[in-house]
């Protein structure tokens, strides 16, 4: 055996080295990621875009300053557990409202995608809304697309450094307020300014506060069109809801190829040219980077920059506009009209989707107006479960919780019923502060011997003074053996 060890080839051994190219320099597994500088447009779609950036914004900062007789008009208050929207003060107990909305939100994403594919993408959502007011920050401080290639290719220079410095000081203070702007949701923000300003902010609002200015930061400042392309699985999931109708950006092949520079008098005709003249306009202008030219792409988020400045180069040309538009798939290669278009978008899932939006929407529209603004829990006090009291009558002790929904004090009236005999042996009438709770100790009481031993179902009906609202909860009464 140790002579046939020693006659045995040795094993080869393949040595791992690293591949160099010609300069020697590793191999990165990772693409690079070329920083992309979108040029600025104008056209009709870059207004709209503008609007729904004002009219978000203005919501947004302006909604917690908005005040709703004595208090915050809309306030998430986790410590107090209470969400006041408005006219609406939600307790813990009303969590239905919560996954109803969210159901409702899935089913609007859903109805809007498959009308209009990424619209909300490029019109509305924060890290488009927030994108362009960093972008607009980066343009006024340091100059549009090929001022701001120019001045990253240069050498680091005292302009350069002062540029550069100045919009993060603009960008990071933009965050600070819109971070302070979100705590103010959760904690009154009035309260909140003034804590900041005497420097007694709590360690958890600083904390939220520097979280989602950081987060605003970086994803508007910094990764932009990467959260747009990976991070975000909206563009991932949606071509499960997009077909041949859906409303997308566009480039009309047909009419556009082939491409190629020319004369505004050149004779297209003669030269065997589609109106396309290969400006790269509509690919400088788009904020992920991408070629429209080549056919949907996930990456279009549908902001429509390439039609506005594609349709500013069809005006210079004299060519009709719409070589890139919103469309369907359908429409560009048959050539629909308007109404032919609009006739295969209310198409069945279209139309499903509407339907089961519109009921959910009366659904909790009629819900939340039927809604009893009082809110009672009842629990058993566990010190003493049944005894026997003077006047020989048998007792059962129990905690309630009740909760004033409405704006305004209220006297309660407790009663019971269920059980012969059973009366409410301690304060039948108890008041409660507007938005406010109050636990209280009920003693019912049933004369002894009037019911079987084992539990009895009994139910506490709990009502205003004014008669605005009742509740019955149900409960048990304990006859010991």
């Amino acid at each position: 055996m140790i002579a046939a060890a020693a006659d045995a080839q040795p094993m080869k051994v393949i040595p791992i080295v690293p591949l160099a190219d010609d300069e020697g320099e590793m191999q990165s597994l990772y693409e690079a990621q070329k920083k992309i500088y979108p040029r600025s447009v104008t056209g009709r779609f870059a207004w709209w875009r503008w609007a729904f950036v004002w009219l978000t914004q203005v919501i947004f900062y302006g909604l917690p300053w908005l005040e709703w007789g004595h208090r915050q008009a809309v306030l998430f208050d986790l410590e107090a557990r209470r969400f006041y929207i408005f006219g609406f003060v939600l307790y813990p107990q009303d969590f239905i409202y919560l996954t109803a909305l969210l159901v409702i939100s899935a089913l609007s994403l859903f109805l809007f995608t498959a009308v209009a594919g990424r619209l909300w993408c490029g019109f509305a959502c924060p890290q488009t809304v927030y994108t362009e007011m960093f972008l607009w920050i980066e343009r006024k401080v340091e100059g549009d697309r090929t001022a701001r290639m120019k001045l990253d290719s240069q050498p680091m220079s005292m302009e350069k450094l002062v540029k550069k410095w100045f919009k993060h000081i603009l960008w990071g203070a933009l965050a600070m307020w819109t971070g302070f702007t979100f705590v103010g949701y959760f904690t009154p923000i009035r309260e909140l300014g003034l804590e900041f300003l005497q420097t007694r902010m709590g360690g958890w609002e600083v904390f939220w506060v520097l979280f989602y200015a950081a987060a605003t930061y970086g994803n508007a400042g910094f990764l932009r069109e990467q959260v747009c392309k990976y991070m975000c699985p909206y563009a991932r999931f949606q071509s499960a809801m997009f077909d041949k109708d859906t409303l997308v950006v566009g480039y009309d092949v047909a009419r556009g190829e082939p491409r190629g520079a020319r004369s505004r008098k050149a004779d297209i005709k003669q030269l065997q040219l589609g109106h396309c003249v290969d400006c790269s306009l509509c690919v400088q202008v788009c904020p992920t980077g991408i070629d429209i030219r080549e056919g949907l792409q996930y990456e279009c988020i549908g902001c429509a920059a390439c039609v506005d400045v594609c349709d500013g180069v069809m005006d210079k040309m004299g060519y009709p506009r719409g070589l890139i538009r919103f469309s369907t798939q359908n429409a560009i290669k048959r050539g629909w009209t308007r109404r032919e278009i609009w006739g295969h978008i209310l198409r069945p899932r279209v139309l499903i989707y509407t339907a089961v939006l519109g009921a959910l929407c009366l659904a909790v529209a009629f819900s939340l107006a039927m809604r009893t603004p009082l809110k009672v829990d009842v629990v058993r006090d566990r010190a003493a479960l049944s005894r026997i009291v003077e006047g020989g009558k048998l007792e059962n002790v129990y905690r309630l919780q009740i909760m004033n929904a409405t704006e305004r004090p209220q006297i309660y009236r407790i009663g019971a019923e269920g059980l012969q005999g059973i009366a409410v042996a301690s304060e039948t009438e108890v008041s409660v502060g507007p938005a406010e709770s109050r636990w209280v100790a009920v003693r019912l009481q049933i004369p002894y011997g009037s019911a079987a031993p084992g539990s009895h179902p009994i139910y506490f009906r709990i009502g205003a003074a004014s008669g605005d609202a009742h509740v019955s909860e149900k409960s048990v009464f304990l006859v010991p053996r």
